[in-house]
């Protein structure tokens, strides 16, 4: 609350002192309301309901040089039910801050500071370069928490553009992350973006202090919990005829750090193409991969997933798609079917799915998610 507070301040501030240049100034408010109910065939029969609201506060100064000064304040509240069988389980909920940020833009320059989302890249499902969010592709709502951060982008007049950020501050791990970043210790990086041929390219860099005390908390010789790390990566993405991509990040580890080899590796290539076929069939196909380079005494990791998806627009305003992915390793098979009924401000997801009893999809097994095993989900949700 502390956050909001000061952060309406600052906008408050800015809006004063700013006013008296300014061409014309507004306030929107928008709302997003949803429920839904899920479950799955297991035994017990486990299925859940729940409820999500997110407002979302967004005022805006515009200036007579075309530039302007905006923000997005925005709450994140939800409740889930859970029940095995027709027996209570358990109950999570949470109030948090879901956007709180404020930026100056202008024709070539963006600098936003606060609780923002931060995601790019080429790949659309299982992403290398996600590095500070946690968007799952099977998600309605494409919804993620975000990260405290400084972010400026500038953009040349030859599609070459340029990132650049900071974050400080954030406790909870983000992207593909094992353990959070140390508190207190500043992370940076940025992102060289530019045209080649009929796609373009790019070249990130991040680097941060990890926080490992929580796993290497009663290991006597161990007298250090902070090791740095540094992602290296670079994407691209073309249009000819049949879309291609790739994404490629290394991870450099700090070699005193006793839990982790010195490299990971993470790549995905993926493509897709419309056919003409009704109102068109978009088929997409990627294929990622993960390993370490693990010393002596620590144990390798590799994962291998294929990806195939379907996507038809029924009426236009309607979406029906499926999914399968595949896991070259366990020789698993994880399938999505999904019907999308849009209205004016009204949209309706049903979700079948069949997957393995232990869902380790994006490598967090053991986290509690009905889309494990086979089952149903509705949702609905409002904007307004």
């Amino acid at each position: 609350m502390r956050k909001v507070i000061l952060f309406t301040a600052v906008f408050g501030v800015s809006a004063f002192l700013f006013s008296l240049q300014a061409q014309e100034a507004e306030i929107r408010l928008d709302n997003q309301m949803s429920i839904w109910s899920g479950f799955n065939t297991g035994k017990p029969l486990a299925w859940q309901a729940g409820a999500r609201y997110i407002p979302v506060l967004s005022p805006g100064i515009q200036f007579k040089n075309d530039s302007r000064i905006d923000a997005e304040i925005s709450l994140n509240t939800y409740g889930n039910l859970f029940f095995s069988g027709f027996d209570y389980d358990t109950v999570n909920h949470d109030l948090k801050p879901y956007r709180l940020w404020i930026r100056y833009a202008s024709s070539h320059l963006e600098i936003r500071a606060g609780l923002q989302k931060i995601s790019f890249g080429s790949a659309s499902v299982l992403r290398p370069l996600m590095w500070f969010d946690k968007m799952d592709f099977r998600d309605p709502l494409q919804l993620t928490d975000g990260v405290y951060a400084l972010l400026g982008r500038y953009y040349f007049n030859n599609n070459i553009n340029i990132w650049l950020w900071g974050l400080w501050g954030n406790e909870k791990t983000k992207g593909w992350e094992a353990v959070p970043s140390a508190l207190k210790i500043p992370e940076y990086g940025g992102r060289f973006e530019y045209p080649a041929g009929k796609g373009e390219m790019a070249f990130s860099y991040h680097h941060r202090s990890a926080d490992y005390s929580s796993l290497l908390s009663g290991l006597p010789p161990v007298t250090d919990s902070l090791f740095a790390e540094q992602l290296f990566a670079s994407d691209g993405k073309w249009d000819l005829g049949i879309g291609l991509w790739y994404e490629i990040s290394a991870k450099l580890n700090d070699s005193s750090n006793p839990l982790t080899g010195k490299w990971e590796l993470f790549y995905n290539l993926g493509m897709d193409y419309t056919f003409n076929i009704g109102n068109g069939l978009n088929i997409m196909s990627e294929f990622f991969h993960y390993s370490n380079f693990p010393e002596s005494n620590q144990p390798e990791v590799k994962r291998n997933f294929s990806i195939l998806t379907l996507s038809y627009p029924v009426f236009l305003t309607h979406n029906l798609s499926g999914m399968v992915y595949y896991n070259w390793d366990s020789k698993e098979w994880y399938r999505l079917l999904s019907m999308q009924f849009k209205y004016n401000y009204l949209s309706i997801h049903l979700i079948a799915f069949w997957n393995p009893d232990e869902f380790n999809l994006y490598g967090t097994p053991g986290e509690r998610n009905l889309f494990s095993g086979k089952g149903f989900q509705a949702m609905f949700v409002l904007d307004i």
